[in-house]
């Protein structure tokens, strides 16, 4: 995990990769539960017959459940210190690109694409793309917008 101290000094790094997360798997237990809290019952998350009749060989996650990864896998990425406020500010760009399967793992790489300064501090733009193991194709890619205060 890196250590970034400070707004300016998380400036400085745009244009790189800020880092991977480790693998998370997910599971069908994680996709139930994300249900439960969104109320999203969509059966080719819920019912194996379902989602193997769908296409997808047995249960998907929900887009939103792998995009609401994105906190948990920054934290592993980095740690923020030596600003006052940091508030997520929300997405430019989110594009779900493959089925994330039940009993798969994902992880995310974050790039500092973008800085702007606001008042008091600075909107930072990250790329996010969450990979699944063994899959070429990323499950999704989303522009996040995080606010750091001085």
């Amino acid at each position: 995990m890196r250590t970034i101290t400070g707004v300016a000094e998380l400036r400085a790094l745009v244009g790189t990769e800020l880092g991977t997360s480790a693998w998370h798997e997910v599971t069908q237990a994680r996709i139930d539960a994300f249900a439960a809290a969104s109320d999203d019952f969509e059966d080719i998350h819920l019912d194996p017959a379902r989602g193997a009749a769908a296409g997808f060989g047995g249960t998907i996650a929900h887009g939103l459940y792998t995009l609401s990864l994105g906190p948990k896998f920054l934290y592993e990425i980095y740690t923020m210190r030596g600003h006052s406020l940091g508030l997520n500010y929300g997405f430019e760009r989110v594009r779900f690109l493959s089925p994330v399967p039940a009993g798969s793992r994902v992880r995310m790489v974050a790039h500092l694409t973008g800085a702007t300064e606001i008042t008091g501090g600075t909107r930072f733009t990250l790329t996010q793309t969450f990979e699944i193991e063994g899959h070429a194709k990323p499950a999704c890619v989303a522009e996040s917008l995080i606010a750091y205060f001085d």
